[in-house]
Formats: structure tokens, sequence, C-alpha cells
């Protein structure tokens, strides 16, 4: 059986609407046995990039927030790194190591993955300036770079374009969260470069 991976990328015009990348279709595996859809199975059982859906879109029209919204199409949860790995840089870069990486929520401990459900999202939220002292505009083209899961491959990142005069300074990046003002609170919370 062949799944077929599609990668669906808006314009920057439909970035304010919302972009979104599908990078898998519906997981098929199932469990031999007990809950595949409980917390502790999630832990056991990594995300893959064929059972998420990616969707970034901005979180209201004049806010430099972004929402990163990862969903589980497969039929079982599945465990999620803390947060996205996210940088912001030109997508055509050789050399991503200049690309601006945002601070994340610091002492982190608990649980040892975000249980994804089947069905069911996560969120982060990336504000481009929170310091709200209008930092520099990136160029054309510039995009957010998200892989959903840090276990996942590097070529499984995904770019989203952030649009016409964006701005950014300093960056924040907050913890997955079910819902999105959870996300937005954690974000308020970071305070360690990831």
């Amino acid at each position: 059986m062949s799944k077929t991976r599609t990668r669906t990328l808006f314009s920057f015009a439909a970035l304010a609407l919302g972009a979104t990348a599908i990078i898998g279709g519906a997981g098929t595996s199932s469990a031999a046995s007990g809950n595949s859809d409980s917390d502790s199975y999630a832990y056991s059982h990594a995300c893959t990039a064929n059972q998420l859906s990616v969707q970034v879109i901005r979180h209201s029209d004049d806010s430099g927030q972004r929402v990163i919204e990862v969903r589980n199409l497969g039929g079982n949860a599945c465990g999620l790194s803390y947060y996205p790995l996210v940088s912001i840089g030109d997508p055509n870069a050789a050399d991503h190591s200049h690309d601006i990486k945002p601070l994340v929520p610091g002492g982190l401990g608990g649980a040892p993955a975000y249980p994804l459900h089947a069905g069911q999202a996560a969120y982060a939220v990336i504000d481009l300036d929170p310091t709200g002292k209008a930092g520099a505009t990136v160029p054309q083209g510039t995009e957010l770079n998200v892989l959903a899961h840090s276990d996942m491959p590097n070529a499984e990142t995904l770019n989203f374009p952030l649009g016409s005069n964006a701005r950014v300074l300093n960056p924040k990046l907050g913890l997955y969260e079910s819902n999105i003002n959870d996300a937005i609170s954690s974000m308020e919370q970071a305070d360690v470069q990831s």
C-alpha cells in the first residue's frame, strides 16, 4: 500500500486566511492491544509526518502572532515534542545557521511528550515581535520554517510565508497546548533561546 504525500502551500495573500500543509494521509496502523488513543500510548509512539497536518494562521489581522496548528489525522494517539522546532529565514538558503530562532519557555519537565489524540489538534503560538517596538521588516519571501516534532527528519520541515511587511524582533514561541489562549499564555513565558 503506498501513501501519497501532499504539500499544499498557499500564496502570501492566503496567509491572512491561514496557510496549510498536509504532510501525509491518515495513519493506518492500529494497536494490537490496549487503548491506542491514550496518553500512555502517545508517550511511547512519536508522531510521524504521515499522520499530521500542519497549518499556520495569523492570530488577528493586526498581530505579529501566528498560530501553529498540528492535527492528528491518524486513528491512534501519538507524542509530540513540547513545542515545534521553528526558525525564521530564507527557505532557499544553503546555510540556515543564521535563521532567527525564537525564545521558548524554560524549566520544562513532566510528561515525556505532548499527547496528541486521534482527530485532535495541538496549538503553539509564535509572536514575531512581542516587544511591540516594530522590529526590522524581513525581506519578501522570508518564511516561518516549522518542524512539528523534534525527532522528525529535517526533510519534514514545512515553510510558511510570513507575508509582506512582517516585522521580527526577539520572537517568542510557546509550548503545544490544547487551545489557543493557553498557547498564548505559554508563549508569554518564553525566556530561553531555542
